[in-house]
């Protein structure tokens, strides 16, 4: 018979075994349950995102109802501050200019990054060294980079002038950030291609990893050439990576800066101004924060409508009823 405890012993009441009489003593712990314990997990990313994402983004949405000066009592004037916009000289040529120089890099650098990917996908003597070397730049500070490309380019001190110089392609030395919009243009496009380029590179190669072997030994076996390998079993099982890519590509471009305030400083004549350039003169050169604040919401308004199309658009194949 199991021990008993003599404590729990009374008159007319059988004792209790011990193994019972200790459960009785030790106070039942709590268990979070599943939902509890992942709403726990989950408090902590909750927090930061609230602090450093919504609660900035409230205090931009206000600002933008306001003249908010950079010193001084704010005061509501909504809703001039976003009818206002369209009287900004400088706004429309920038979205002109953002546009334009977003579909030209999302075309070069996707192009860029799709190519390195295949040429590196398939283990080969050394590909491993090529894949390191064409990711290197994306290990590189953006902001250093552009002074990197800064002193390249520069037409006193830069290399790159009397190497064209004495092969014969110039006759004399040319300013390549400052020179001509479309010079000025053309180096910020090849900046961002050799800074991002590898970065894509590994994500779209992620992709093409793991698309199954044995599709393209059937499609081979069947007769079926590269092109056609290419067309009908990569593309569509590389649809949800390409989405990705692009939706990081085209959000990026058109929310350039860095590249333009330390290459091209928004010249020659403000045609490499882009739409975040505007927003930071106008809050830090006319101190016109509210004006900032209220830009600033539209262009995250288009943002949120350009990325929720583009997702429609690139997802619509993967539907049955869509095939």
């Amino acid at each position: 018979m199991p021990p008993t405890s003599q404590a729990n012993a009374r008159p007319g009441i059988p004792a209790l075994p011990a193994s019972a009489a200790r459960s009785a003593r030790t106070p039942r712990r709590w268990r979070p349950s599943r939902q509890t314990a992942g709403l726990l997990y989950a408090a902590p990313t909750a927090v930061i995102v609230a602090v450093f994402f919504l609660v900035p983004l409230a205090l931009v949405a206000w600002m933008s109802l306001h003249e908010w000066p950079l010193i001084g009592e704010p005061t509501l004037n909504a809703p001039a501050n976003y009818t206002g916009i369209a009287d900004n000289p400088l706004f429309g040529d920038a979205v002109l200019f953002t546009l334009k120089y977003t579909i030209l890099v999302t075309v070069v650098l996707f192009g860029a990054a799709f190519g390195l990917a295949l040429l590196v996908q398939r283990p080969r003597f050394g590909v491993g060294v090529f894949r390191t070397a064409f990711f290197l730049p994306g290990a590189v500070g953006f902001a250093t980079a552009s002074l990197l490309f800064y002193g390249l380019l520069s037409r006193d001190v830069g290399p790159l002038n009397p190497i064209l110089t004495a092969l014969g392609i110039l006759d004399h030395p040319v300013s390549f950030v400052g020179g001509t919009a479309n010079l000025a243009l053309g180096s910020s496009i090849g900046l961002v291609v050799w800074r991002f380029a590898g970065f894509n590179m590994l994500i779209l190669l992620t992709g093409l990893q793991a698309i199954p072997d044995d599709l393209y030994e059937a499609a081979t076996v069947d007769g079926a050439g590269r092109w056609p390998q290419f067309r009908h079993i990569t593309l569509p099982l590389m649809r949800p990576t390409i989405a990705l890519v692009l939706i990081l590509m085209i959000t990026g471009s058109l929310l350039a800066f860095d590249q333009f305030y330390i290459l091209t400083n928004g010249g020659p004549d403000n045609s490499t101004t882009s739409i975040v350039m505007v927003i930071v003169r106008e809050a830090f050169t006319r101190f016109d924060l509210g004006s900032a604040a209220a830009v600033s919401v539209v262009v995250l308004a288009a943002l949120i409508v350009l990325n929720t199309v583009q997702l429609r658009v690139l997802r619509r194949g993967d539907r049955p009823e869509d095939r």
